[in-house]
């Protein structure tokens, strides 16, 4: 992809688009491929790119973690647009400026060309600050080469991703790789112990350890009501989210422009009310019967979302990814037997992957349980899920939140669990 520079002249990181008019960026990615240009190719790296757009003015916020990121990201952007700022959002979503989606989605993180070009927009659109999810993925491959982070946001680290980094303990060097230099950063306390960072300008948040922004008292009773401490200053907030990982994504949010902003802790609190909630993240499909969809697709993300509705009886839809940690599948089920009454183990991308035999590794600890139902079509699994639903049950379907595919042996098919559990529902009405 092209992006224009300069002067009539544009930018790419694609040797195959490079001509007269076209600057090559160079990147620690790119970099293997730089001996197919021609000698006399214009080239530039990510810092200068960073000066030539101007992009030091612009106050980036970085967010990593297995769960939360989304969320977290969503919120401090709502709140920072409610307090009258103008700014930029990029993520799992996709890029949002001032309210409007101006890409849809993508990766988490995308390449560093496109993330400074997103920047630049905002910049261009007069903003003050860009709130991006930072992927593992992402730190390993040094997607953010060049950043100058205005804040880097930790939110917590289970077992994700292990196909990739082929160890937990991998996969947390990484993670405190983000958060080794000196830049302002904001640690979930209660999470600490899990990576390594520099204390020099950090800062922390918490529902349980002593931290710069903590979480006096909640309920969780129709939705989130808090207060939170920060260094003897205390605000009350409320949201209609719900469980206790919102209230930390909240907390978060909070503390976040609070350390940027330097908005009074009241003003930001009142804001909290206005965010409604990500789509696909604990999005309600029905609320009679209740029917909710999630993304939680770790064995910690669905602990966090089955934990947080306990108190209701719980029939659940999930499956696992195919061609990925084959590890978490068991202990998936595990979770799920451990809170739902009824569990229906289904297709959740497949990929190059009998979605037969993902089924089985999910279901190996739960031979002998009541209420278990294998079944492979993922429409399938939800209709029947809902058929089943009794008027004093919530359903969870977890797994895709808002993604509108499903992938099966190298191809992406039209799919929404949210539109698939609506039709269901007015059927059976």
């Amino acid at each position: 992809m092209r992006y224009p520079l300069k002067d009539g002249y544009f930018i790419t990181d694609d040797t195959r688009e490079v001509d007269a008019n076209t600057y090559f960026l160079q990147t620690a990615q790119n970099s293997r491929y730089i001996e197919n240009l021609e000698k006399n190719t214009k080239i530039i790296y990510p810092e200068e790119l960073y000066k030539e757009w101007g992009l030091e003015s612009i106050g980036v916020v970085g967010i990593t973690g297995t769960n939360g990121k989304t969320t977290t990201a969503a919120i401090i952007y709502s709140l920072l647009t409610d307090l009258g700022y103008i700014c930029g959002l990029q993520g799992t979503r996709g890029f949002f400026l001032n309210d409007q989606r101006i890409e849809s989605k993508s990766l988490t993180t995308p390449s560093i060309l496109q993330t400074l070009y997103n920047i630049y927009r905002t910049k261009q659109g007069g903003g003050e600050y860009f709130v991006m999810e930072v992927s593992s993925h992402a730190i390993d491959q040094n997607r953010i080469e060049s950043i100058n982070f205005a804040l880097k946001v930790f939110t917590n680290v289970t077992q994700d991703h292990l196909d990739y980094h082929h160890s937990i303990a991998e996969y947390r060097a990484v993670k405190s790789r983000f958060f080794s230099d000196e830049t302002l950063k904001l640690i979930n306390k209660d999470e600490a112990k899990k990576i390594v960072f520099n204390e020099h300008k950090a800062y922390t948040y918490s529902l349980d350890e002593p931290s710069t922004f903590k979480i006096e008292a909640f309920s969780l009773h129709g939705g989130i009501k808090a207060v939170i401490n920060h260094l003897g200053q205390m605000a009350t907030f409320e949201s209609s989210l719900v469980g206790v990982f919102n209230v930390y994504n909240l907390a978060a949010a909070i503390a976040s422009v609070k350390l940027i902003t330097d908005e009074s802790l009241e003003r930001i609190c009142q804001m909290v009310s206005n965010f409604g909630g990500v789509s696909g993240r604990m999005e309600v499909v029905s609320y009679n019967p209740l029917v909710i969809v999630d993304f939680a697709h770790t064995p910690d993300g669905m602990l966090k979302v089955l934990e947080s509705i306990k108190d209701r009886d719980i029939a659940v839809v999930f499956g696992a990814g195919g061609d990925r940690d084959r590890d978490k599948r068991p202990k998936m089920g595990l979770v799920a037997s451990k809170f739902a009454k009824k569990i229906y183990i289904t297709s959740d991308n497949p990929r190059s992957e009998d979605p037969k035999e993902i089924i089985e590794d999910i279901a190996k600890p739960l031979v002998g349980k009541e209420g278990i139902y294998k079944i492979v079509d993922r429409k399938e699994a939800i209709v029947q899920a809902i058929k089943d639903l009794k008027e004093d049950e919530v359903l969870l379907i977890l797994g895709k939140g808002d993604e509108d595919y499903i992938e099966i042996a190298g191809k992406k098919y039209p799919f929404d669990d949210r539109e698939v559990a609506r039709e269901a529902l007015e059927l059976l009405s």
